[in-house]
């Protein structure tokens, strides 16, 4: 089968070069690996042209999470399969691309989100949180399970993920504009249609983030817009909100054992989350100029 790397990429700062240099360096070596870029430098295009990169540019408004990962799709026919990787993962040895791909000898498997480990240096709640959303065992699931799991059955990170595209058409492609969790958003489509999605554990990148409060407050206004958007999601398999609860349970627990000094900056933070989420699901009383502040991708409300 034919398979395609698709990233997009706007600003990707040092870690870039072993982005690429992780890629080339697997051992399954895929037909294309398409840059879609909407601003990088010309060092960033010129060291992925140079590795043999396509790069196709687009303009920096009408990116979208969705909508450019379909493009991306559309414009590359004759594809199996596509791998999604963000601009600051990094495969973790040479056979993540080989590990997430060996998912699809299951015929009825559609999308396999791969492991995301905590990178070089991550504080203990930066780590935590890969930890617990990505742990060492692979699952497969399918709608049958949304009475176990809620909304985590429908659980996808583009950051590295891997979807077979005849499934994706199948259920008509990402969205065109949301402003978040476009992986959800197919993954939940994928499993209605009575696909199964995979996580595959052995399949990992190197992949976290330090966001400050506010910082988190936005990603989190950002998930609460999409799910007022999109309010089938909760309908099908059920309220977000539990498994915050649980998160911050684990989340107690590790800082207790690897960061007790971090515990109270946890709480802080579950504060802003929850207040992030809250005032995003009532995102459509808000007025746009204030949305526009709130939000984490800028771009979404212009």
């Amino acid at each position: 089968m034919k398979v395609l790397v698709v990233i997009p990429v706007f600003y990707p700062g040092g870690i870039w070069l072993d982005c690429v240099l992780a890629i080339k360096t697997q051992v399954f070596q895929p037909d294309e690996v398409l840059i879609i870029n909407s601003g990088a430098s010309d060092s960033v295009v010129e060291l992925a042209s140079a590795e043999g990169f396509h790069i196709v540019d687009i303009d920096k408004a009408s990116f979208n999470h969705g909508g450019t990962r379909q493009f991306a799709i559309d414009i590359r026919p004759g594809f199996d399969l596509v791998v999604f990787l963000t601009q600051d993962a990094v495969l973790a040895n040479t056979e993540a691309l080989n590990n997430i791909l060996e998912g699809f000898q299951d015929k009825n498997v559609a999308a396999i989100c791969g492991r995301q480990l905590p990178r070089p240096g991550a504080g203990p709640i930066e780590t935590h949180a890969r930890l617990y959303n990505y742990p060492d065992v692979s699952t497969v699931r399918s709608l049958t399970d949304a009475s176990l799991y809620g909304l985590k059955t429908a659980f996808m990170s583009n950051s590295f993920a891997a979807y077979r595209i005849a499934a994706l058409m199948d259920v008509c492609g990402f969205p065109d504009n949301v402003i978040f969790g476009e992986d959800m958003f197919i993954a939940a489509k994928l499993l209605m249609a009575g696909y199964k999605i995979s996580y595959s554990a052995n399949a990992c990148v190197y992949h976290s983030h330090d966001y400050s409060l506010c910082q988190e407050f936005s990603r989190y206004f950002d998930m609460g817009v999409f799910h007022s958007r999109e309010p089938w999601l909760r309908e099908q398999f059920g309220s977000a909100e539990g498994a915050g609860i649980k998160y911050l349970a684990s989340e107690l627990k590790y800082l207790a054992k690897y960061g007790l000094w971090k515990i109270p900056e946890a709480f802080l933070r579950t504060v802003f989350r929850y207040a992030g989420f809250r005032i995003g699901l009532m995102e459509k009383h808000i007025p746009m100029n204030i949305k526009k502040k709130f939000c984490m991708n800028k771009g979404y409300f212009n």
